[in-house]
Order: C-alpha cells, then structure tokens, then sequence
C-alpha cells in the first residue's frame, strides 16, 4: 500500500490577506519555520522514503525541515505547483470578495476560471495526475509532498469522493498532514487535517465586515474573513468554528 502525505507548506506573511499563488519570493515567517519545526518531529518516527514539493519557495522550505534530517533530497514536482490564479495572484482577499467571479468560485469551481489562469477542476486534474505518478514510483511505501492549501483540497476531495463543487467544505490548515492510503479496495483516508493538536479548533475574533455600501449583494458572508486556505469559502472561519492557519 503507498501512503500519500500531504503536508501543507508552513505560515507566511500573505496567508490571512492576500492570495499569494505562485509570487516569487513568498517564504514562511516565524511562526511557519515553528511549524515546520514541529512537523518534522511529529513525522519523525514514520517511514517516509522520499519527498516531493512543489517548486514554490514556502514548500521547498518546509519540505527541507522534513528531508534534511533524513538525508533525502527534495524532489520538486511543477505539477504540484499552486493554482494558477491568472489576474487574481497577489491581489487582497477582502477585494476578491466582491468579484463578480467570486460566488462561482465557491458554488462552481468546477467550472470558473480565474481571469487568465486555470479552472480549479483543471487544477484538480493536474494535481491527481502528478500523485498518481509518484504513487506509482512507490507502490509500498510512504512518501511526503508538500503543496499547497486548494491543492491538497481538491486532491482529498477527488480520493474520497466528494465532487469538486464541495471541495469548499474541506479545510487545510498550513503544516497540517492529510493521509491517503492506497489499497486494492481503493483510496483510504488515514488522517486530516492533522496539525498535531486541536488549537485550530479554537474560537478565533471576528474580523471587521466591510460597509454595506462597500460590499457586493454576494459578497456579504464572504467579506467576513479570510481563512487562509487558498480560496476557500470564508463562511466557517468567520463563525469561529475553524483556524486553519
């Protein structure tokens, strides 16, 4: 049986504000190089046997605190590359809330492009292809890839069968470790999410919400805040119920 882990890259400074997509230069701050810290002592004792990233320079980062201890190599991986956001990449997530694409990329992300970029059901597609591949490189063993929060989603929701247009639902929080396994009955989900301890479960403040004047009719909820998972449906973090990063 190979054993996926897919391990989020670590906090950095755009995680709760703007969408960093694939920006040159977006490395983990403190609290990410803690993380990443922690998350190799969490893994520590497992039998990982290679490690793959995505080429982006906050995974190659967390991916090092996980290989270098080992003596492995970082494998990087284009494929395993952020969505591409097109026109949207940098750009601050309190503004992306009132686009008039906004809704379609939370109710139909099967099916929305982002200006200039990639559906993220063609991200969907890109990303299983490049895990299978590396699957079938290691059919008995386990392996770590580092990617990204929309990434490792719609790769979950694929193997677990959740259609894409729910994949919202899903949370990722930074250095959490989601586990896939692969047996002849098919995909099995081993762990989520798991970030070592349940503080991501704790209440987090409202953020501020925008004037009425300010926001679109459909961005109402969505103004509430960011979550810090790609471009995940604000809806839960504002209520408190999750702190993904």
């Amino acid at each position: 049986m190979t054993v996926l882990l897919l391990i989020r890259h670590g906090a950095n400074d755009m995680v709760h504000g703007r969408l960093a997509g694939r920006l040159p230069g977006v490395r983990l701050n403190e609290e990410g190089r803690r993380q990443a810290a922690s998350l190799a002592a969490r893994l520590a004792d497992l039998p990982i046997e290679a490690v793959y990233s995505s080429p982006l320079d906050r995974t190659v980062e967390t991916a090092e605190a996980i290989a270098a201890p080992r003596g492995l190599p970082i494998r990087l991986v284009e494929a395993l590359q952020e969505v591409d956001y097109g026109e949207w990449q940098g750009a601050e997530l309190k503004e992306l809330y009132k686009h008039e694409l906004w809704p379609g990329v939370q109710h139909y992300p099967s099916g929305t492009r982002f200006p200039n970029g990639e559906t993220l059901g063609e991200t969907q597609m890109r990303i299983v292809a490049a895990l299978d591949a590396l699957r079938a490189r290691h059919p008995k063993g386990m392996i770590a890839v580092v990617s990204h929060a929309d990434a490792i989603r719609l790769a979950t929701a694929y193997y677990i069968g959740i259609h894409i247009d729910l994949f919202q639902r899903l949370e990722v929080a930074t250095c959490s470790v989601t586990a896939i396994g692969f047996t002849r009955m098919g995909p099995r989900l081993l762990a989520y999410n798991d970030t070592g301890s349940l503080a991501h479960l704790k209440p987090k403040p409202e953020e501020a919400q925008p004037a009425p004047s300010e926001a679109s009719p459909q961005s109402g909820q969505a103004a509430e805040a960011a979550t810090g998972n790609g471009v995940a449906a604000p809806t839960a973090a504002a209520t408190g119920a999750t702190t993904p990063a």
